[in-house]
């Protein structure tokens, strides 16, 4: 709590207040003490998030709590539409901001009050959605910040997102099945979300958390990340990594991150990998009501390589076979390049980004030689369920064909020993 000063100017009243700053560079969450060690004087020059953030901070909207209570019905449990560990998220209705027009449907997110954890990731999401800017990253429409008798209050206000998140409509049967192309639509977003992260600011930033979940879809189910709360800023110059305490979801996070507390970009790309397979297969990274053998994800697929013979057997029973086999390979080799042990062998977001648009953009007719070998394969399955079935007939009339050709020849032998015996005979 000491190392958060939330407000620039203690002089505005309380009900609004100016967007939430950090005191100083030493003593924020995004300080250098997350850092293996402080850079060289190349560092000095280098603007962090904190300074971005100061120069687009005007551009977020302040609430006041009781515009919020309004426009969700007080927090009406049937507004409710998520709920973690930050708290809870309700959609509610506002006023534009000039005042005139239709009101705006936007998501609400309230912080629970006794959450230390989700204090320090408001403040951190605050920080960076008032400064990143890209179509696939979720826009944050302002927020509220109150102290007051009833105690801290803590909200962010956000574009509303109509189809809920990828994580619905994979794993979640009372949605109808993603169609293939969708699929494959929704992960460029998302892989486009993390390249501006990693490549498109002045500072790098970490996502720390791509998962299904927070791959939020709109009407058109076009992708954007949310969820900003574990973000950091990436290593400075010269330096290879930060160093932070482990944090994310199980099933997500890369191994040599769990190992050694070592955050690059390339522990985005692991958590890109994972995703990638949960879209072929439907399967989340961990089903623990699963028999042993299939409750963690990456080691069932094992089981299942990308050119083998067997591979169509991972891909998710909803798509009916409604997709491209060529294509559901590719992506397969793309997520185990994503997946590999070692952090520096695994492709950067740009990388894999432009291998989803060469995958996507492949003409249907270029996957006719992969589709034909992959429908020979399954007419192979048919055809052994065929021979089982239809074999014991087949032999029966093969063997009954032989014994009649023998019954033929013995017939001829029969007949022409009978005319020799006819013509020796004595009268």
């Amino acid at each position: 709590m000491k190392c958060f000063f939330y407000f620039k100017d203690k002089s505005r009243s309380r009900k609004q207040r100016s967007a939430p700053e950090l005191e100083e560079q030493s003593k924020s969450e995004y300080s250098e003490a997350d850092r293996v060690t402080k850079s060289s004087h190349s560092e000095s020059s280098r603007r962090g998030i904190p300074q971005l953030y100061e120069e687009k901070a005007h551009s977020l909207r302040v609430f006041s709590y009781k515009e919020l209570r309004y426009a969700t019905n007080d927090f009406s449990r049937l507004l409710k539409i998520g709920e973690g560990g930050f708290g809870s998220v309700y959609k509610g209705s506002i006023k534009p901001a000039e005042g005139e027009g239709d009101p705006v449907v936007v998501a609400i997110k309230k912080l629970n009050k006794d959450g230390l954890q989700g204090h320090k990731q408001w403040v951190a999401e605050v920080q960076f959605l008032g400064v990143v800017e890209h179509p696939n990253l979720v826009k944050l429409v302002g927020y509220c910040a109150m102290d007051g008798e009833r105690g801290i209050q803590r909200l962010l206000i956000y574009e509303y997102m109509e189809n809920k998140s990828l994580d619905d409509h994979i794993f979640n049967k009372a949605y109808p099945a993603l169609p293939w192309e969708t699929r494959l639509q929704i992960v460029l977003g998302a892989a486009q979300g993390l390249a501006y992260l990693h490549d498109g600011l002045e500072v790098q930033v970490i996502y720390r958390d791509f998962k299904a979940s927070n791959v939020l879809l709109d009407e058109n189910f076009k992708p954007k990340l949310s969820d900003f709360g574990l973000a950091r800023e990436g290593p400075v110059a010269g330096r290879t990594h930060v160093s932070t305490a482990v944090v994310g979801t199980y099933g997500y996070a890369a191994p040599d991150y769990i190992e050694t507390g070592h955050l690059t970009n390339k522990s985005d790309v692991w958590s890109f990998g994972v995703v990638l397979y949960e879209i072929l297969t439907g399967r989340r990274s961990l089903e623990r009501y699963r028999p042993k053998a299939e409750q963690k994800l990456l080691e069932w697929v094992k089981q299942f390589p990308a050119n083998s013979k067997k591979f169509s057997l991972l891909m998710d029973p909803r798509l009916e076979n409604q997709y491209s086999r060529s294509a559901a390979r590719k992506i397969a080799k793309l997520a185990d390049n994503c997946l590999l042990k070692s952090a520096k062998d695994r492709p950067t977001m740009s990388q894999v980004v432009e291998r989803l648009k060469q995958i996507i953009q492949q003409p249907r007719g270029e996957n006719s030689s992969e589709d034909s070998l992959e429908s020979f394969e399954n007419d192979s399955v048919d055809s052994d369920k065929n021979t089982s079935q239809m074999g014991a007939a087949e032999s029966w009339k093969r063997r009954m064909s032989h014994l009649a050709k023998l019954g033929e020849h013995v017939e001829g032998v029969s007949r022409r020993r009978f005319m020799i015996m006819q013509s020796a005979k004595v009268p």
